[in-house]
């Protein structure tokens, strides 16, 4: 193995989710193995600051985003490859965010990351579905490996498209550990809340775009009703920027008279997160489906319990640091929230064994994970 491409289009476009995912296993990979021929590039126009974000310096392609997302994936054009892009033959193509792009590579590979598209069709921009539904599954065809975030990912592929388990290998995401700990500095934390306005009231965080997926509306009635019929008095503080029909959920906070009791405290930037996940009481993540779910490790890492749904993926990421509820059940979500906002005991049980979980979560182990998955695709 010698030449290898990677589409870092998501690791510079998209600050959250998935573009750490990516940043992270190619940063760490790139550095286990310099000696091989790595060409990385991204679709459109690349900034300075973009490119500082890579490992190695990025290719780039003639045409913007947009029109080549037109070109090859709605017109479905065979060119131009990948390589007239990164320059001569390649052993590995790995397409890492859901679509193939055109390639001649010995073996392409494809990362999915969830299959949300699938299950919740309601949950995305009509055209964005319509667009998935049709890029996607062709993509996997003509894919010779596929890579998932999660062993539950891994199972949706087999279960929905039939995909078989020696062409899927699992690469789950990781934690940044010298980031992503407990920060204890007082100074650090006062400073955090007041940029914030959460100032000295305790409070709950959630993490997350806001869309339907996330399931922040059946999050703010179920707080509601812990607030009414408890006494729950934390704030819940829901950082994220927009996603895309998000209007429900600003309207039920209004509905609900909560406009004193939650801040939406917009697009968090990754260097305020371990200070977030520190001050929080805990993480409420009761997310209807997930690929991986990072910000569940990231705040066990940093010592701070989570309220997690107990679907998809959620349970790998959190395992014995979460508490687990169902995310379409708004009184468990309320009783969940009631527990860990009234139980220090619990809480603290949570951190000590969450922390030890999330500790197994490194980007070197997620970088073995893909290096092994390149392997297994060219004994294929």
């Amino acid at each position: 193995m010698n030449a290898i491409a990677v589409d870092y289009t998501p690791a510079i476009r998209q600050q959250a989710g998935i573009g750490r995912i990516i940043r992270g296993q190619i940063h760490a990979l790139v550095a286990t193995r310099p000696e091989l021929d790595w060409r990385l590039f991204a679709v459109g126009r690349i900034t300075p600051q973009q490119a500082a974000q890579a490992p190695l310096p990025l290719h780039s392609t003639p045409l913007d985003e947009r029109n080549m997302v037109r070109l090859w994936h709605r017109l479905d054009a065979p060119w131009p490859t990948v390589e007239t892009f990164t320059g001569g033959p390649l052993d590995i193509f790995h397409a890492t965010d859901f679509v193939l792009a055109p390639s001649r590579a010995k073996r392409k590979v494809l990362t999915i990351h969830d299959l949300a598209f699938l299950f919740y069709p309601d949950a995305s921009l009509p055209s964005l579905h319509r667009y998935l539904n049709v890029v996607v599954p062709r993509s996997v065809r003509r894919a010779d490996h596929i890579l998932a975030d999660s062993h539950s990912t891994a199972r949706d592929l087999q279960e929905q498209w039939s995909v078989p388990a020696e062409r899927i290998s699992v690469v789950q995401g990781a934690v940044d550990h010298e980031r992503f700990r407990p920060v204890t500095d007082e100074d650090r934390l006062q400073t955090l809340r007041d940029r914030y306005g959460i100032h000295d009231r305790p409070f709950i965080f959630a993490l997350s775009s806001l869309q339907p997926r996330k399931n922040f509306v059946r999050l703010i009635e179920a707080y509601s009703l812990a607030r009414r019929e408890r006494d729950v008095d934390q704030l819940l503080v829901i950082g994220g920027g927009k996603g895309w029909l998000y209007d429900e959920i600003f309207a039920k906070v209004r509905s609900l008279d909560l406009d004193k009791h939650v801040l939406f405290a917009g697009f968090v930037p990754e260097d305020d997160l371990p200070a977030f996940y520190s001050a929080a009481d805990f993480l409420a993540y009761p997310s209807l489906y997930e690929g991986f779910g990072l910000p569940i490790v990231e705040s066990l890492a940093c010592g701070t319990p989570v309220l997690a749904a107990n679907n998809s993926c959620l349970p790998e990421a959190g395992g014995p640091g979460a508490l687990y509820v169902n995310a379409e059940d708004v009184q468990e979500i309320a009783q969940g929230i009631v527990r860990l906002c009234q139980d220090a005991g619990l809480r603290q049980t949570l951190h000590l064994a969450g922390q030890a979980h999330a500790a197994r979560f490194t980007w070197q182990r997620s970088a073995e994970q893909l290096w092994r998955a390149y392997e297994n695709a060219l004994s294929s």
